[in-house]
């Protein structure tokens, strides 16, 4: 591990994954590099690797999903980060979600909040590529603890 990657693991995260509906399949990727970046108007921003397919799908699809999990979802957190995985079909197949109105994208249930949300600029940034993105919805909200990234584990606040 490098000395930026371990201070950068220093660094508490929340965990979401992000979906998007492909034509034939669809595609998600477990992240801790999204956050809020403007509130007027409201923008987020997300970061993947850009030599992952999800990277591809997203600069061909503006309209995705990410639901923020929660503490009890780190078993979904694992599936969307392993690399090789199949299709976000199969990965959700015994866990509760539905598809976004907005978007097609899956939004997994039982998380801490799901947004839909339309990309409106993508920026390169180094080996990564930067999505800012507008919400189309809201789709829930829960009073419920977090999943957290800390020091390349997830943990959940007491």
């Amino acid at each position: 591990m490098t000395a930026f990657t371990e201070a950068m693991a220093q660094l508490a995260a929340g965990v979401a994954v992000v979906t998007v509906r492909e034509d034939r399949d669809d595609v998600g990727a477990t992240v801790s590099s999204l956050m809020s970046v403007s509130l007027d108007p409201p923008l987020l921003v997300v970061s993947l690797a850009s030599d992952g397919y999800p990277c591809e799908v997203l600069l061909r699809r503006d309209r995705w999903a990410a639901t923020l999990l929660s503490a009890g979802q780190k078993a979904i957190a694992s599936r969307f980060a392993t690399a090789g995985r199949p299709s976000a079909r199969l990965l959700l197949a015994d866990t509760p979600h539905h598809r976004g109105e907005h978007t097609e994208a899956f939004v997994i249930e039982n998380g801490v909040a799901a947004l839909e949300l339309e990309t409106t600029q993508v920026v390169p940034a180094g080996d990564h590529t930067l999505f800012l993105a507008a919400p189309l919805a809201i789709d829930y909200i829960t009073a419920a603890a977090p999943l957290i990234r800390l020091r390349s584990r997830y943990h959940s606040l007491p």
